[in-house]
């Protein structure tokens, strides 16, 4: 077959279930960019800013069965793109790209975007390449997609020259889509080891994070078989359920709620599903597994990486918690722990109802409450509401008092830890998902790097609410700052106008002042959104008291400073109490 290599990459992106892309289209994509305006599958979404696109991308493959896809031109189109690359890449989250090239028909050198993209991108994909004839354009494609999809997921990179994009060449006989096969089997022997070790166990517990999205009800079964007190990583918070009697909340160690450090205290085995077991997990690197330690993950460079393990079972996590399931069968050792499970149960339920109890009797000023603002949040979420959270002091708030129901229901940059996700984020998550409810939480830092990305919300009817956090500084940082130095540095936010914002942009907008004012205010944008219009709604929210997760998370970093550091921060911080910073 003859054909141009636009042409070819449709094909192909169709083949494989694209249904959009994201990008701008510029000199070296013209052509791809016509021969997506005639594809009846795939819609292409012009975006204010290729990083934006590639969050949104993200999202589309986070919360859907499809793969997120960018179109973009070479060199700055890539670099745009390298932020939301990284996040895909340390997130495990499948990504293609598809990006022209510079011509390779010519003698020249020095053309324009021409850099070895392939050296930089070296370190955000799992692999790239760059086609030099039309033949290889779709067998490559269908590499990289299942290459993308394949053991643990990530962003691909396809670079398709200019020329091959724009001329008609031999195609030869067109290729037939093969999809990956399924993960292998997990090893039979360290799954009856592990069994053994969950059914002798006292105290069991599991620890699940975004590599368990998909084995949502087997981690909900095995819990309950065990009678174990289940936590999550931030990133894997949807993996199992809030409402469950057994879920404790977003880690175990000094960083998490009362709630998951009181039922992990006594754990003699701990068995881990998905999870690298990394800084923010970990509440940076604080909490402690027990020696009797069962981790599974499907790629095996992450176990026993950061603490050593009894069992390290390389495998993808709804096939070994089926295998395990089976393994236990009805003797999982319940009998054993019959006594303790109803205190344990009651005692998680005890510790919730306290934290927000504190958290209710927190004097916020003239601001807004969290709890007050998340309680009516909650009361209008549908179970198969998603939200989107950024990277700052808001993201922690959400993952402590917010209750999630329903896997990938809740996402968010975690190890990359990139501001300016939730807005492009959100976005592409509605438009993977029209039919559900999509709700931003996104500080106002945050806020200011990819707003303009509220454009692409408004000229494709995507209804998405953007709940910003509006307290005038990155209160994340300043937090962090206050504490050992006594000062913030760069960190407050001036002249942010973001009625203005929604104005330019054609968003609606909405402003919380009163935590009373939470549920109208809410309800009123759930109206707007419904129509297709993106809504701001402005909280003038109370930072004042910190996260568990802050608090723990800062402690845990002090405590492992050399004692003359340690000291040198204490009586900085003391001094300048006292006699004031400057």
């Amino acid at each position: 077959m003859r054909a141009t290599g636009a042409e070819l990459v449709v094909r192909a992106l169709e083949a494989v279930g694209v249904r959009w892309t994201f990008g701008i289209p510029g000199v070296h994509n013209t052509e791809l960019y016509d021969a997506l305006a005639s594809s009846k599958r795939i819609k292409p979404i012009l975006v204010t800013h290729e990083g934006g696109g590639a969050f949104m991308a993200d999202a589309v493959s986070r919360v859907s069965d499809g793969i997120g896809t960018l179109a973009i031109v070479p060199a700055a189109g890539a670099t745009h793109a390298a932020s939301g690359l990284g996040e895909a890449f340390l997130a495990g989250v499948p990504m293609l790209v598809i990006c022209g090239g510079i011509r390779t028909d010519l003698p020249f050198k020095f053309q324009l975007h021409e850099i070895d993209q392939h050296k930089f991108l070296a370190a955000l994909t799992k692999r790239s390449w760059k086609v030099a004839t039309h033949a290889e354009i779709m067998p490559t494609i269908f590499e990289a997609h299942r290459l993308a999809v394949s053991g643990e997921p990530g962003p691909v990179f396809v670079e398709v020259p200019v020329n091959l994009l724009l001329f008609v060449g031999e195609a030869g006989d067109l290729p037939a889509y093969a999809p990956p096969p399924p993960p292998a089997a997990p090893d039979p022997a360290l799954i009856q080891d592990a069994a053994k070790r969950l059914r002798a166990a006292k105290r069991p517990a599991i620890f699940a994070g975004w590599g368990a999205r998909e084995a949502s009800e087997e981690l909900q079964r095995l819990a309950d078989m065990l009678d174990a007190p289940v936590a999550t990583t931030l990133q894997g918070l949807s993996v199992f359920p809030a409402t469950h009697s057994l879920h404790v909340g977003f880690g175990f160690g000094p960083a998490a709620v009362p709630a998951a450090r009181n039922a992990f205290a006594e754990v003699d085995c701990l068995l881990a599903v998905g999870t690298r077991f990394g800084e923010i997990a970990t509440g940076s690197f604080g909490a402690t597994p027990p020696a009797n330690l069962i981790h599974i993950d499907i790629n095996p460079s992450v176990l026993g990486a950061n603490y050593p393990t009894a069992v390290a079972l390389p495998a993808d996590a709804k096939a070994a918690l089926t295998a395990l399931i089976a393994a236990l069968g009805n003797d999982a050792g319940a009998e054993a722990r019959a006594a303790s499970v109803a205190s344990l149960r009651n005692q998680i339920t005890a510790d919730k109802d306290a934290y927000r109890a504190a958290w209710f009797a927190h004097d916020p000023g003239e601001r807004v409450n969290p709890i007050s603002f998340f309680d009516a949040l909650a009361e209008r979420l549908p179970e198969d509401t998603i939200v989107v959270v950024d990277d700052g002091n808001h993201t922690f708030l959400a993952a402590e008092l917010l209750p999630i129901r329903r896997a990938k229901g809740f996402i968010g940059p975690t190890d990359f830890n990139c501001m300016g996700y939730a807005v492009p984020g959100a976005i592409g998550a509605k438009i993977a998902r029209p039919e559900a409810k999509v709700v931003a939480i996104v500080g106002d830092g945050a806020f200011t790097m990819t707003c303009m990305e509220l454009l692409t919300a408004s000229r494709n009817g995507v209804g998405v609410t953007i709940c910003v956090f509006n307290d005038g500084e990155l209160a994340q940082i300043a937090q962090a700052q206050r504490i050992p130095y006594a000062r913030a540095t760069c960190t407050t936010i001036e002249g942010i106008d973001i009625a203005g914002v929604a104005q330019a942009t054609g968003a609606a907008y909405l402003a919380l002042a009163r935590g009373g004012d939470s549920g109208a205010v809410l309800d009123e944008a759930d109206r707007i959104a419904a129509s297709g219009r993106p809504v701001i709604v402005d909280v003038r929210i109370d930072y004042s008291r910190k996260t568990a997760f802050t608090e723990g998370a800062v402690k845990t970093n002090l405590a492992r400073l050399p004692l003359g550091a340690k000291m040198r921060i204490i009586g900085r911080a003391l001094w300048r109490r006292v006699f004031g910073a400057k």
